[in-house]
C-alpha cells in the first residue's frame, strides 16, 4: 500500500493487548520521517461521536505499548462514510490527540509544520479503494 513518502505499512486489522482484552486496530502504519505511528480506523457508516474515543483510545495505547522514546505521539484517522461537522467538531473539542475525521481537518494539536507531511484524506480514500477493489467494503 502506498500513501506517499514514508509511511510503513505495519498491518491490518492489527493485534493488541490491553489488560488481557484484545484489540484490532483497522490499519496502523509508521511514518518514518514523522518518526510517528498512524491509526486509521475505517468505518462503512456515518460519523458517531463515539469513534473518537475508540480512536483515542487505540492512540493512547499504541503510544504506550509500540511508540519508542524518541518517537512522537502518533496521529488518528477516521474514514467514515458521511459526517456532520457539527457533530465533528464536539466530538474532537477537548481533545488533546491529534485526529481528523475523513474530510474534516485535523484537531489543531497537530503542528503546522506535520500536517504537510500526511497525505490528504482524498489520497488515503482513493489508495484503499485501489487496494481493495471498487466494491469492497470497510470493516464496520
Amino acid at each position: 500500500m502506498e500513501l506517499g513518502q514514508g509511511f510503513a505499512f505495519m498491518g491490518s486489522q492489527y493485534h493488541i493487548v490491553v489488560e488481557d482484552k484484545d484489540y484490532y486496530i483497522d490499519l496502523l502504519f509508521y511514518h518514518v520521517k514523522l518518526h510517528c505511528y498512524v491509526v486509521i480506523e475505517l468505518k462503512a457508516t456515518e460519523f458517531r461521536p463515539e469513534y473518537v474515543g475508540k480512536l483515542n483510545f487505540y492512540l493512547s495505547a499504541v503510544d504506550d505499548l509500540l511508540r519508542q522514546p524518541e518517537d512522537n505521539p502518533s496521529i488518528g484517522l477516521i474514514l467514515v462514510k458521511t459526517k456532520s461537522k457539527v457533530e465533528a467538531e464536539y466530538a474532537l473539542r477537548g481533545v488533546t490527540t491529534p485526529i481528523g475525521i475523513s474530510g474534516f481537518d485535523l484537531t489543531k494539536a497537530l503542528p503546522e509544520k506535520l500536517k504537510g507531511s500526511l497525505p490528504t484524506i482524498e489520497e488515503l480514500e482513493a489508495e484503499l479503494e485501489f487496494e481493495n477493489g471498487s466494491d469492497a467494503q470497510p470493516i464496520p
